[in-house]
């Protein structure tokens, strides 16, 4: 790679990128985990719509995804990794600020809102949504920055995936704590009636400010600027990054893999309601899973991606399928191990060759991540005729399918094509 010769051994960019992606983790499933707290503290009156409306804060936060990534690439493009990675910062800043305004405007002005035919909705549910649209887009660019940055800085004695699925363990950690932190933390020793928004001002505004000097050491680090990742200022591409096939059936692998880590995430509660099983250990264990078979992957670094990728997704359908038949949730989320090298594998893959095409395929990349905005509908959609969620399961065994797909044969490419790349 241009421009890293002598640094490409410091420790520092890895580590404090690897925070961010902490972040990202953490704010996400917090996001997810205060769908059903803002159902009590801002939904109470809309009656009729109040498991769609609760449903837009996580759609909200994926549409960030599916609008804004592509800008990540661009502003690679434009003005470097570092200046990229500011502004997503700020971007995730604002959105804390909004979530935290939405708890404060519901304090002093609760009973205000849309009228609606069903009820009404808190017009400080709207500027929490705002917020959710803002921290969706901001953790999108913030990937497209840190995925092929730290595929391509190089670490002494390790392999491209392996450093991704090592930021992608302290990812999953963050996603791990995040429920700990909702139930514990900011709704600690408080009955699900007796919820209020107001109890969000605090914690928001603590997390805003522990972003803001994140954001602040990150502006006086050394972030080298990886030049054969990316087009140079004002050069014009001359292909598409979609006449690249491996990237192409990468991208709807990863769409596909989205939609079904998500699925069983954020379902597999509701599942367990209906078995009359605990609704709130299901889950844990699952994105638990992941961090560790994440954690454990950072050593397989003689193990090609392709190999990883098949090995990972022949397990995850083969349990996924006993657990079905057996309708046994434990089983099912031991999948958790099996979706942890899984994004790591397929980003490799995906951008394997690019070159100075890869920032905006990065950009590109993370649209899809709207997949798991897409499945968990699906899924409630089809559990709701089927009036159970038992069979519902088998669509994630067909996401393990496109993924084998995309391992055997999706994500061969030529080394001739990508020496045209140059």
């Amino acid at each position: 790679m241009v421009m890293q010769t002598e640094k490409s051994n410091s420790l520092a960019p890895f580590l404090i990128l690897t925070f961010i992606y902490f972040i990202v983790g953490f704010m996400t499933t917090i996001n997810g985990q205060l769908q059903g707290p803002l159902k009590i503290a801002f939904l109470a009156d809309a009656t009729g719509l109040k498991n769609t409306l609760t449903t837009l804060i996580s759609f909200f936060f994926f549409l960030g995804y599916l609008l804004n990534s592509r800008l990540g690439g661009k502003w690679i493009n434009s003005r470097g990794y570092k200046t990229a990675l500011m502004r997503a910062l700020v971007i995730m800043i604002a959105g804390l600020l909004m979530y935290f305004l939405s708890s404060l405007f519901a304090m002093y002005y609760g009973d205000t809102g849309i009228r609606i035919p069903s009820g009404s909705i808190a017009y400080g549910y709207l500027i929490f949504l705002s917020g959710a649209y803002l921290m969706g887009t901001s953790a999108a660019i913030l990937q497209v920055v840190i995925n092929p940055y730290i595929a391509a800085y190089e670490v002494r004695g390790t392999q491209p995936v392996q450093r991704v699925n090592i930021v992608c363990a302290v990812n999953s950690f963050g996603t791990t704590i995040a429920p700990f932190f909702v139930t514990g933390v900011m709704f600690a020793g408080v009955a699900p009636a007796d919820l209020q928004a107001s109890q969000l001002t605090l914690p928001f505004m603590l997390i805003a400010l522990c972003v803001t000097l994140t954001a602040l050491i990150t502006r006086r680090l050394n972030l080298p600027d990886l030049q054969a990742t990316r087009a140079e200022e004002g050069e014009k591409l001359e292909r598409s990054v979609w006449s690249f096939r491996h990237f192409a059936l990468g991208a709807v692998a990863i769409f596909f893999y989205v939609g079904g880590e998500v699925a069983i995430g954020v379902n597999v509660n509701l599942h367990a309601m209906e078995i009359g099983s605990d609704p709130a250990l299901p889950a844990t264990l699952y994105w638990g899973g992941m961090m560790i078979g994440r954690i454990v992957s950072g050593f397989l670094s003689k193990i090609s991606p392709r190999i990883q990728l098949t090995v990972s997704t022949i397990s995850a359908a083969l349990l996924i399928l006993v657990a079905v038949f057996s309708n046994n949730l434990w089983i099912l989320v031991s999948v958790g191990l099996c979706h942890s090298v899984m994004w790591g594998c397929i980003f490799t893959l995906s951008v394997h060759g690019l070159q100075k095409y890869t920032s905006k395929a990065s950009g590109v990349f993370m649209m899809s991540v709207f997949g798991g905005a897409v499945f968990p509908v699906l899924q409630g959609f089809l559990a709701d005729i089927l009036g159970s969620w038992q069979w519902t399961w088998l669509i994630v065994v067909v996401c393990e399918l496109v993924m084998l797909y995309y391992a055997l044969w999706g994500s061969q490419v030529k080394e001739a094509e990508c020496l045209n790349v140059n």
